[in-house]
């Protein structure tokens, strides 16, 4: 399979994409935490290239194999704290609101709001978001994992 689109993306998409980084990381979240926030949203979408990013990411802030190996699976596992399930649970609830899903619930957003800041919840969402809107980019365009962009 190849990538459909052959050319870099606009100047101007680059640096809108630049401020969005910059403003996701000074929400004062942990590098670490946003890596597997990218993540369990690229699981949740099957997005290679973003699964593949986050992981790289991940291990150069310091993340162990261990615990990469099971976000997937966070809820049955001993290696996540509460403020990290917090955080795959409004993951999990804002990227799953297809076919009638109830997206983020009081009780979902409340249990994060126990954890994080206003301003890192803002980073989180933004997150979410972005990674959501990369993993429908590389799914339309055939994007491979593994590569340099």
């Amino acid at each position: 399979m190849e990538a459909r689109l052959k050319s870099a993306p606009s100047p101007d998409l680059t640096t809108a994409f630049q401020h969005l980084f910059k403003a996701i990381h000074a929400g004062g979240v942990e590098p670490r935490l946003l890596s597997l926030i990218h993540l369990r949203v690229s699981q949740i979408n099957g997005c290679s290239p973003c699964v593949y990013a986050s992981i790289d990411a991940a291990k150069k802030a310091g993340e162990s194999d261990e615990r990469l190996h099971h976000v997937v699976a966070w809820r049955e596992t001993p290696f996540f704290t509460d403020e990290e399930r917090a955080a795959f649970a409004l993951t999990e609830a804002a990227t799953r609101i297809q076919d009638g899903a109830p997206g983020v619930t009081d009780e979902v957003w409340e249990a994060a709001a126990g954890h994080f800041t206003q301003e890192q919840l803002g980073a989180i969402t933004l997150e979410i978001a972005l990674t959501n809107l990369f993993n429908r980019i590389n799914r339309t365009t055939n994007e491979q994992a593994g590569k340099t962009w």
